[in-house]
């Protein structure tokens, strides 16, 4: 059950943020999106960005999202519809994410049978930071159809292995601007 491929998640609306969080600078790149893609790069053969639209400066291999409604279940579909593969998902609100964080989620699933091997703190759970089976399609699709959107509920409905992680820093969501000129001080 290899996982060569990843996915960063930069379709949402940014309400919170007040603009698009994808677009934002980080880490010497031009954009959250470009930091998350060249880190990931280093661990994965292939990485992708799923998105609503191709609003990117920068030519990433895209995974667009044609529906109408922002949630990240109707984003995974999108996904698994277009690669048919295992994949590592993480929202690219997460930038302290560290490569440690995501080998060990991979090598937890590589090394199991669970459909979901996804992080935890004592945030609660991070369904995106995780590894998802392929196999989990038509269990979103039929949470789609009874309009569920909610990630913890495809949770429960999939063998699942939640991995804790004592420290919370890393799964920290930037939601608001204040978050991120406060991460801009610290990194």
């Amino acid at each position: 059950m290899r996982v060569d491929k990843a996915v960063v998640l930069a379709g949402g609306k940014s309400s919170r943020m007040g603009q698009d969080k994808a677009l934002l600078p980080f880490g010497g790149y031009s954009s959250l999106t470009q930091y998350q893609y060249e880190k990931l790069l280093k661990i994965f053969k292939e990485v992708y960005i799923s998105s609503k639209t191709d609003k990117f400066s920068s030519k990433f291999p895209l995974i667009i999202d044609k529906s109408n409604i922002s949630s990240p279940m109707v984003a995974l579909k999108s996904i698994f519809e277009e690669l048919n593969c295992n994949i590592f998902v993480i929202g690219v609100d997460m930038p302290l994410v560290s490569n440690q964080i995501v080998t060990t989620l991979i090598d937890e699933f590589e090394n199991g049978s669970f459909e979901i091997v996804y992080a935890s703190s004592s945030f609660g759970k991070e369904p995106l930071c995780g590894v998802y089976h392929k196999n989990v399609l038509h269990k979103i699709k039929e949470l789609l159809k009874s309009d569920i959107h909610k990630l913890n509920t495809l949770l429960d409905s999939c063998s699942t292995k939640e991995i804790y992680f004592d420290t919370k820093e890393p799964f920290t969501n930037l939601n608001y601007y204040k978050e991120y000129q406060r991460l801009l001080t610290l990194h």
